[in-house]
């Protein structure tokens, strides 16, 4: 009897030792920053720095969990080549839509730099500026289809993301499970991120709406409302049609609309560059674990 016992209290304790009596801490952070990232939607300059700040924290804690004795050798131990090939997969996905994002805005701080240093030459006149505006307008609509390709690869990568989704009651597949959730709610952050700095269609055609309505000092009320749900880069590129279309005599409003530009490019490429360096991790954690 004592021997069944101590047989007993054996197996238990081995069993303690290969999995946690509990959630591990990292855990419970893991539901919380994605719970509050899929809640977070990127409706203005301030809501996309802070869903990619969400971003970043949530794959801090993959990364701080990927760490862990224990899920290195759950995932070592029982993944089968295809979950390791998902994974790896995946974690190739997501930094190609962040190589993505990053050249978007790469791609528009050259163009709004481009278009600064002509305003900033006093001696240029106000039609040479306009023709540079026209110059910018054409080259947003070149970042525009190609974020529109990136939009659409992106659609059918998240279908590919659902169909592969595992429900086994395996602690190591409850892991993959984790990361195939980061991945999901990454792909949908990047996404935002590309239609923020594109703009809908149905935005553009606000942003027509508000050019027209602003030159002619009409409903000014209304007007200002309008500005208020437009983004930095959707405001510039309605400053520069109003210019070109209806010949206004100022340009010191378009001064204001590329510092502030300037500025929001900035921020997100700060952000983006942050989360780059974490899926970065990411994946180096994952090979780490598959080499050994």
């Amino acid at each position: 009897m004592a021997s069944m016992e101590t047989s007993t209290n054996n197996s238990s304790h081995s069993r303690s030792n290969s999995v946690p009596s509990a959630p591990h801490p990292f855990i419970s952070q893991f539901t919380e920053h994605l719970g509050r990232l899929m809640a977070s939607e990127a409706t203005s300059s301030s809501s996309i720095s802070q869903r990619l700040n969400g971003l970043w924290d949530l794959h801090d804690c993959i990364d701080k969990l990927l760490q862990l004795p224990f899920t290195q050798q759950s995932l070592a131990r029982e993944c089968s080549d295809k979950w390791v090939n998902d994974l790896l997969e995946g974690s190739l996905r997501l930094l190609d839509i962040c190589s993505a994002a990053k050249d978007a805005l790469l791609q528009s701080k050259e163009m709004m730099y481009e278009l600064q240093s002509i305003f900033r030459r006093r001696r240029v006149g106000e039609s040479a500026f306009t023709m540079e505006g026209g110059k910018y307008l054409t080259s947003r609509k070149k970042v525009k289809k190609t974020i529109r390709k990136a939009l659409e690869d992106l659609k059918g990568i998240k279908k590919e993301c659902i169909l592969s989704s595992s429900n086994r009651d395996n602690e190591a597949f409850s892991i993959i499970s984790i990361l195939q959730e980061v991945e999901t709610v990454t792909l949908s952050s990047f996404e935002a991120l590309l239609l923020f700095i594109s703009g809908s269609e149905v935005q553009s055609k606000q942003n027509r709406w508000f050019a027209i309505t602003k030159l002619r000092q009409h409903r000014r009320v209304a007007c200002d409302s309008q500005e208020s749900t437009m983004n930095e880069f959707e405001k510039l590129d309605a400053a520069l049609q109003s210019l070109i279309s209806h010949k206004s005599s100022s340009l010191e409003n378009y001064q204001n609309h590329m510092e502030n530009l300037e500025l929001c490019i900035q921020d997100l490429e700060a952000r983006v560059e942050n989360v780059q360096r974490q899926l970065i991790r990411t994946r180096v954690s994952l090979l780490n674990i598959y080499n050994h």
